[in-house]
């Protein structure tokens, strides 16, 4: 086996026992992406194809969030590497929504927030969430209502007035991405708020917040003034 087959070897060894030892904690994306590429990618150095995404799409989130068909025109990104970077992208939702089973509270902006941005991860095409609470504020449902396009989604109020029914909720919080821009309420977003929050007001339930994200950044409807104009 020649020298360089050999250091890279036992580099993979390294890293996968510093991951078992230590956890992510220490890891820069780029040993992130390194590990990740190592189940993808069975021989040879991942180093320059890790720095090689970062560099193209800007961070570990822009990585996790580009189409398998732009990772694919990155050197040394496969189908199968672009497989899997998309599938860890994927599987943290599913895995955080059964973790947080069991009655989550949502009372500040940031828990919202905290709670909400994971579930916008890897989506590229606007996506419509509904979360309803039951009068403790304990998550009692949670789930897409809708998906639309890169700059809109379609919001169905008598679909929302359904799910409050069907789960007997006292609050409500609503939730959707910009995935092609700011973290910013259109006009649109706010009519669309303050139909729902006509409909829900006969059935004493009240509209907690509406919640955008784009990327990381998170913009409360609540904490803007937006929910009350």
């Amino acid at each position: 086996m020649p020298q360089n087959d050999v250091d890279h070897k036992h580099h993979r060894q390294r890293l996968k026992e510093r991951f078992l030892q230590e956890g992510l904690d220490s890891f820069d994306p780029v040993n992130i992406l390194e590990l990740m590429l190592f189940y993808a990618i069975p021989q040879g150095d991942t180093n320059p194809t890790a720095h090689r995404l970062l560099d193209t799409f800007g961070s570990l989130s822009g990585v996790m969030n580009a189409s398998v068909e732009n990772l694919c025109q990155v050197k040394g990104v496969g189908q199968h590497a672009a497989t899997l970077i998309k599938l860890f992208a994927a599987v943290v939702r599913p895995y955080l929504d059964d973790a947080n089973r069991g009655g989550v509270v949502l009372q500040s902006t940031d828990e919202i927030c905290r709670y909400l941005l994971p579930k916008f991860a890897g989506r590229t095409v606007e996506t419509f969430y509904l979360v309803c609470l039951d009068g403790r504020r304990r998550v009692n449902y949670c789930g897409i209502l809708s998906e639309g396009t890169l700059d809109s989604v379609p919001v169905f109020v008598r679909q929302i007035v359904e799910k409050v029914l069907a789960v007997h909720a006292s609050f409500v919080i609503m939730a959707h991405n910009h995935p092609s821009g700011f973290a910013l309420p259109s006009r649109a977003d706010i009519d669309t708020t303050r139909e729902v929050i006509r409909a829900l007001g006969p059935l004493s339930v009240s509209v907690v917040d509406h919640i955008v994200v784009s990327g990381e950044d998170c913009v409360s409807f609540r904490d803007s003034g937006f929910l009350n104009r």
